[in-house]
């Protein structure tokens, strides 16, 4: 038989929570197995082996899974790819096969470069993330069976031995032949979703260069980011103590019998005459400006017995693999707006920063888990270790790691885009956009640390909250008011912003004339290099670098002020798939992100030759052999993709032995 294409669909079972440690950790406990092996072979009849009950898969589909030549389908195809490559490894190792260089940690797996997955096919169609929401979505006559979830509870989730089970640990298809029987008919129907899915989505392609990032980003996730063991499991340790401590310390000063309860504390401080609606981070702090001395140090020890940075260290705990490393916390196409990667696991995307000058010696103080000495040292010692989570993240002995960045890489987007000149002057020169900001908006010179140097500031927070058509409530959102800004300065800052960047502005309006012309009269728009087209009940943007932004089912509608608005159909903030409102503020954000993103892409390529252990919106993480240098990495990560020529880039870096924000 000649394979092209298999259309696989697996169902698994292992100990391990999948949700909490990801699939690298679940196929590498020692329980882990294939129960059902769904495939479909050249688009042809779905085929269901069952292993559980001694099936085996034929010679020639064992050997088609390493082959390059064979393409592999699967929705989510990281997990099918992940189990498969574990399950060789144990049953079948001659036919494994693994890619990269020796010693290159991806060595465990296999070659993702003949994979595709149907989950990025539509998610770059603006479609949902989950096999179930996208076959309601499309409409699809066959759906995924709503029983799968519990059939995955009885089947492939460690059951509790009881008298009645026989003390069993695992219910076996002999314990329940009908649900088995429906097990086998969801594992098929599965496999048919997901051609339902190639099926339909014929006419909108993947482009094979973003294909090519997928793969790269599947290589990313494989070779993982290595965990410093001894500083998690200190950091759990000492945040143990430290809040037995802080509670003990409440006690005594409070009388209370849970000082972390809500309804204790606003009732204590309710007899003390402070009446507090909420006690958030925020609304502590406020509370703490005019606290007396006594209610401050409470309120004090609160902030302090709140702060979850332990999280974090359970989560590296949960997800750390045998070989002390971290895999699967990228999601390509996680954002489906704008094509950027989102977040897993850990979240590398949302790690406190670091500001400690002596980050080392807090580092080697957590290690020796000596709590006595952080306490001595530091005003709170959740907040110490809520800096050193960073540091959790190490390159393995022997090599460094090499940590790139782009400077100010959205901004230099929007103001190319919109032919902001000043502001290409600015980079050009490798001035400070945020002092060359003030200094447009203020009119007077401003220098960091110097000259009007106290206007930064207000440039910074302005840059930040207002080059997507953001207003009062934007700067707001980003602080503006905890910085020092009066509510009487907001209104004049948005204003004089606007005044300063009316190319900007204007580009807003190009943006939101050009999706409405598109959608209304059904014909192909452009604003500079940014194409807009309706295709067969779809908006698509069509980006410098040639990917596309899609927009499902878009129309003109009235907006709450009366005016038109366009909306379409996406995943909302409550994650559902609603109808969402959008104008050209907000196509000109997705524009810039998605821009930014596939510069980010271009500079992965570019760099792809090292090893790159993790990525977050505008960084590179680098594990490299000492040698290495740091200037070749940076000029090669500045470099300007050939597809959008005269943007100025520029990427800085720092060597380090823990990861940390220099």
């Amino acid at each position: 038989m000649n394979i092209e294409t298999l259309s696989i669909d697996l169902e698994t079972r292992s100990s391990v929570n999948i949700t909490k440690s990801g699939v690298y950790k679940y196929a590498e406990s020692p329980d882990f197995d294939i129960l059902l092996f769904g495939v479909s072979v050249n688009v042809g009849p779905r085929v269901v082996y069952d292993l559980a009950q001694g099936e085996k898969v034929p010679d020639e589909i064992l050997a088609a899974l390493p082959d390059e030549g064979v393409i592999k389908w699967a929705f989510n195809a990281s997990f099918e790819r992940v189990c498969l490559s574990v399950w060789l490894r144990r049953n079948y190792p001659q036919y494994f096969r693994t890619y990269s260089i020796p010693g290159d940690p991806v060595q465990n797996y296999l070659d993702p470069s003949s994979w595709r997955c149907t989950l990025v096919w539509a998610a770059y169609n603006g479609l949902p993330l989950s096999l179930e929401k996208v076959g309601a979505v499309l409409g699809f006559e066959e759906q995924k069976l709503k029983e799968g979830k519990e059939l995955i509870k009885y089947f492939c989730c460690p059951c509790k031995p009881t008298k009645s089970n026989g003390g069993r640990t695992w219910n076996l298809p002999e314990h329940a032949p009908e649900k088995w029987a429906l097990f086998k008919k969801y594992n098929a129907r599965d496999v048919q979703v997901e051609m339902q899915i190639q099926q339909r989505l014929r006419n909108y392609p993947v482009p094979d260069f973003v294909w090519d990032e997928y793969h790269l980003d599947q290589e990313i996730n494989d070779r993982g980011i290595m965990i410093d063991r001894e500083v998690a499991e200190q950091a759990i340790c000492i945040d143990e103590i430290s809040k037995n401590d802080l509670t003990a310390r409440m006690q005594t000063l409070t009388g209370l019998e849970n000082p972390n309860s809500v309804v204790q504390m606003k009732s204590y401080l309710a007899e003390k005459g402070i009446e507090a609606d909420s006690l958030d981070k925020k609304s502590v702090q406020e509370l703490m400006k005019t606290a007396p001395a006594d209610l401050k140090e409470v309120l004090s020890l609160r902030q302090q017995l709140a702060k979850s940075s332990v999280k974090k260290y359970q989560a590296m705990q949960n997800a750390v693999c045998a070989d002390d490393r971290c895999r699967g916390m990228f999601q390509f196409y996680g954002a489906n707006r704008s094509g950027r990667w989102a977040g897993r696991l850990i979240q590398l995307q949302n790690l406190p920063q670091n500001h400690m000058p002596d980050l080392e010696e807090a580092r080697e103080l957590v290690k020796l888990g000596d709590y006595e000495m952080l306490n001595i040292l530091y005003d709170s010692v959740p907040g110490v270790l809520s800096e050193l989570i960073r540091t959790a993240f190490v390159p393995r002995p022997g090599y460094k790691f090499i940590v790139s960045d782009f400077s100010a890489i959205e901004a230099r987007v929007l103001s190319h885009l919109a032919g902001e000149k000043w502001r290409a002057e600015v980079f050009r020169t490798g001035g400070d956009i945020y002092c060359a900001s003030a200094s447009q908006m203020f009119h007077v010179p401003v220098v960091k640390h110097g000259v009007n140097g106290h206007l930064r500031q207000k440039g910074k927070i302005a840059e930040l909250a207002l080059g997507y058509g953001g207003s009062v409530g934007a700067l707001k959102a980003m602080g503006a008011l905890d910085m020092g800004l009066s509510e009487d300065e907001l209104q004049p800052l948005v204003n004089m912003w606007r005044t300063s960047n009316p190319h900007i502005v204007a580009y807003w309006w190009q943006v939101d004339e050009a999706v409405k012309t598109a959608i209304k009269q059904r014909i192909p728009t452009k604003v500079g290099s940014i194409k807009f087209e309706m295709r067969s009940g779809m908006l698509f943007i069509t980006l410098p670098s040639g990917r596309k932004l899609a927009y499902v089912k878009p129309r003109i509608g009235e907006n709450k002020f009366g005016g038109e608005s366009v909306t379409y159909m996406g995943i909302d903030a409550q994650k559902k798939w609603s109808r969402i409102e959008s104008y050209g503020p907000k196509f000109v954000e997705n524009i810039v992100q998605a821009v930014s993103r596939d510069i980010l892409a271009y500079a992965m390529r570019t760099l792809s030759y090292c090893q790159i252990v993790g990525h977050v919106h505008d960084e590179l993480i680098i594990e490299c052999s000492e040698g290495v240098s740091l200037e070749a990495i940076c000029e090669q990560m500045g470099r300007t993709p050939p597809w959008i020529p005269g943007l100025l880039l520029r990427a800085d870096g720092y060597e380090c032995q823990f990861y940390k924000k220099d």
